[in-house]
């Protein structure tokens, strides 16, 4: 009889497509890997997020193997494509079900929100460990958006996943103390199982020789550039943003560039247009080279949140800001972030302070002494807490803690 493998990964996005959630996983799963654990991957088969290549259903990378599933993927800006692609990948899943019993520990991601459920049934048939990731908390997601109200179906049925899914959990990873301390009020799950892992982002080592030419430089022309780059959805605050955009749409050396995907992008794009607002550039989502080129040229980095969001989620490109060393400009409510940013790592403002937002933009402008010292400061709490290295491996030691007293089972 063979021994069972260590990990499966449970997660919709996956190497190698280049969003956040699809590199942290991978990120996480081959630093397992490197520390000795077998690891395998359970994924859906990639078609938006990477550039034209062919992806094999099967592949092995190294002593990991992954498994990609596919489903029905419908246009995700509109919640009813959403919807279909998250009950289609977890009925491929399920169709699955039976292979983890193969494995000691189940790792799954908040993204789909159903996926977990799944998971958590898994673990009731065969045994093991069941670590969830909660990258995203629902149905408060919805709720504080105001996508649905508290006693929609779809609610209620998250409700009711959250009931089963938390206490079957044996760790469950918080981005942040906030999120943590949210959880911990608010799941049925004991404090002790709850741990804070942050997200990371790698050192620009991508081998790739520099450009010569920086895309960007051109039209950015010199000036004092106001970046925001990654996600314009339903929990980013871009009506401040847009608001500050207003305040200083006048200032001739401040450009505002932004870059990314989400249900806002194209509203933003349109008061832009309808407003004749000339010192903004709009593109797609930004990857690779292309995005380090932006980094590049940019002097300070936007996150936000819509009030009432923090605790939810957090901003993933962060630590991307920090590792390039750029001053941060927050619209939240207190949190992780904003603490650093409390230690010098820039300014925060409260969600509908767009004049707020548009004076420290000046401020950081009118005095670069202290705008270097701002991202000497983020780069520097990057470093002491934000770095792959560190992010991966307080997964390698959750890891040995969790299974450190479970003997090697066979099939």
């Amino acid at each position: 009889m063979r021994k069972k493998r260590d990990i499966l990964f449970l997660c919709q996005f996956f190497y190698p497509e280049y969003i956040s959630s699809a590199q942290l996983p991978f990120d996480t799963v081959r630093a397992l890997d490197r520390a000795g654990f077998s690891v395998d991957v359970l994924c859906g088969y990639p078609r938006e997020y990477l550039e034209g290549k062919d992806i094999p259903l099967k592949e092995q990378v190294g002593d990991i193997h992954i498994r990609r599933l596919k489903y029905l993927q419908m246009d995700r800006s509109g919640f009813l494509g959403r919807l279909i692609n998250y009950f289609s990948f977890t009925f491929m899943v399920l169709l699955h079900l039976m292979d983890f019993r193969k494995y000691r520990a189940v790792v799954v991601y908040s993204n789909p929100p159903i996926l977990p459920w799944i998971a958590s049934w898994a673990k009731s048939l065969f045994g093991g460990k069941l670590v969830f990731v909660a990258y995203d908390l629902y149905p408060e997601v919805a709720t504080v958006t105001g996508t649905f109200g508290k006693r929609h179906p779809i609610c209620r049925l998250m409700d009711f996943i959250n009931r089963r899914v938390y206490p079957r959990a044996d760790r469950v990873v918080a981005l942040s103390t906030e999120m943590r301390e949210y959880i911990v009020s608010h799941r049925p799950i004991p404090a002790d199982r709850v741990v804070v892992i942050p997200n990371w982002y790698p050192e620009n080592d991508s081998g790739e020789p520099p450009r010569e030419e920086n895309r960007f430089r051109e039209e950015v022309n010199g000036r004092f550039v106001v970046s925001y780059f990654g996600n314009m959805g339903t929990m980013q605050d871009m009506q401040t943003i847009l608001e500050a955009i207003r305040e200083l749409k006048d200032d001739e050396d401040i450009f505002f560039l932004f870059a990314g995907h989400g249900n806002k992008l194209e509203a933003l794009k349109s008061h832009v247009a309808e407003e004749k607002i000339e010192n903004v550039a709009i593109y797609r989502f930004l990857h690779g080279q292309d995005f380090r080129d932006a980094l590049d040229i940019s002097s300070c980095a936007l996150i936000s949140l819509i009030q009432g969001a923090t605790g939810l989620c957090v901003p993933s490109k962060t630590y991307s800001y920090m590792m390039e060393g750029l001053p941060l400009l927050a619209i939240m409510d207190e949190s992780d972030i904003t603490r650093d940013i409390d230690l010098g790592a820039g300014a925060w403002v409260r969600s509908g302070d767009g004049q707020g937002l548009a004076r420290a933009i000046r401020r950081l402008r009118d005095d670069p002494a202290a705008a270097a010292e701002m991202g000497r400061t983020c780069r520097r709490l990057y470093e002491e807490k934000y770095t792959a290295p560190m992010g991966t491996g307080r997964y390698v030691t959750l890891f040995r803690e969790l299974l450190a007293g479970e003997k090697e089972k066979v099939l």
